[in-house]
This record gives structure tokens, C-alpha cells and sequence, in this order.
């Protein structure tokens, strides 16, 4: 069975971040990235940026977020890959129509990176399936907003 995926990415110019967006069998993510300057060193090559995820159960079905799975790619290219049990230690259920939020952090080593990945879920019947995160940028506030 193929799964569509959606990507959008917004822009706001009153608050300056971009918002990332896509929708996996009517599971929505949206996650907004943030440069955190008085966490980050940059005379040390330091560099820590935070971001917000959203996830919405646009679907029927009651879903738990099991896992999830980022590749973190920085300037260079170097990647990093993490893995886990669900986020910021829980493995919320999402029944429909609900949605959770949490805020994460990311330190690289070089001004910019990318970071991408995916959450395994599960609903009530035993189904696991993944749900796309959406490809973000990690830029400085001075820097133009890509997708890379």
C-alpha cells in the first residue's frame, strides 16, 4: 500500500522562522525550528538550535507514537542518526481530533544543518505504520531560510 505525504513550509516574516509541515495518513507534523544564541558558543564552532513539533490525529483512529527515527546533517555533511522510544520520554496517545506538542533541542557543529526523520506509530488495533517528519532547516537568524 503507498502512503502519500504532504510537505509545505510557511514563513513568517512577524516572527522570522519558517514552519515545516507534512501529513502522513491524515497524521499531521508541523515543526518550527529556532536558533537558542545564548546557548551557542560560535567562537568554539557551538552551535544549538531548539524546535517545537506538533503532531495532529487528523484520522479516525487513536494512534501512540512509538518510536521515532532523525537523520541530523550538518554543514559539512556529516550525519547523525537517533533513535528512540517515542519523545522527550513519553509515547503520547493521540485520539482523534487531538494533537501534542513538545520542544526538543539540536547542537551542531557548523551555523547550519538540516534535520529530518520519521515517528513509528501504533493504533489501538496493533497497526504500525511511520509518519513523515518534515525536512527542516537549521539556519542562523541572519542566514536565508532553504529547504536544503
Amino acid at each position: 500500500m503507498r502512503t502519500a505525504v504532504v510537505f509545505a513550509v510557511e514563513f513568517s516574516l512577524e516572527m522570522g522562522c519558517a514552519m515545516y509541515r507534512a501529513v502522513t495518513r491524515n497524521i499531521q507534523i508541523t515543526v518550527e525550528p529556532y536558533y537558542l544564541a545564548e546557548e551557542s558558543t560560535p567562537e568554539d564552532e557551538q552551535f544549538f538550535w531548539a524546535y517545537t513539533v506538533s503532531i495532529e490525529n487528523l484520522s479516525s483512529d487513536t494512534i501512540q507514537l512509538r518510536s521515532r527515527h532523525w537523520h541530523i546533517i550538518d554543514a559539512n555533511g556529516n550525519t547523525q542518526e537517533v533513535n528512540g522510544a517515542g519523545v522527550v520520554g513519553e509515547e503520547p496517545v493521540i485520539e482523534p481530533g487531538g494533537s501534542f506538542q513538545y520542544t526538543s533541542g539540536c547542537p551542531l557543529n557548523t551555523p547550519s544543518g538540516i534535520m529530518t526523520g520519521n515517528y513509528r506509530m501504533q493504533t489501538e488495533k496493533g497497526e504500525s505504520f511511520a509518519v513523515k517528519i518534515p525536512a527542516f532547516s537549521l539556519d542562523l537568524p541572519d542566514m536565508v531560510k532553504t529547504v536544503h
